[in-house]
């Protein structure tokens, strides 16, 4: 990482960054967490900014990807999970939360975040399945209308 001056990015405080080596952050990402070692780069007296450099801020953006994939994996695991014990095609699945043909197999192959109406009519289902037969009534007598 290279300044053109010794002034905070941030906060714009001049004179106020301090060197930094082998230090450790933790990354986070919904509820998952994940420690990097070995970081170097500038903070910020003043306001307290940590700026990497270029490999540490590489290493840390590969935790953050990783964690993004593992989070996007389990929603996955847990919308099949749930739409087997419902006895759901992904077709029948898609068709009951409103998305594409193909949404489904998309969510569970890990292609597409599912936005979090899916996500939470799936765990409310997981917790009450018998619920899923209100759903298909009201649609499928809505779509012979």
């Amino acid at each position: 990482m290279t300044h053109d001056n010794t002034h905070c990015m941030e906060c714009g405080q001049s004179d106020s960054l301090a060197a930094f080596r082998g230090e450790s952050f933790t990354v986070t990402h919904k509820s998952e967490a994940m420690v990097v070692q070995d970081l170097a780069g500038e903070r910020c007296s003043a306001c307290g900014e940590v700026f990497f450099d270029d490999a540490s801020a590489a290493a840390y953006a590969a935790a953050g990807d990783a964690l993004v994939t593992r989070a996007r994996q389990h929603v996955a695991a847990q919308l099949r999970r749930v739409r087997i014990k419902l006895g759901l095609t992904q077709r029948a699945a898609a068709e009951l939360t409103g998305g594409g043909h193909n949404a489904f197999s998309r969510y569970e192959n890990g292609q597409a975040a599912p936005v979090a109406a899916v996500v939470n009519l799936f765990t409310l289902l997981d917790h009450h399945p018998e619920l899923v037969h209100e759903l298909h009534g009201p649609q499928r007598d809505a779509a012979h209308e």
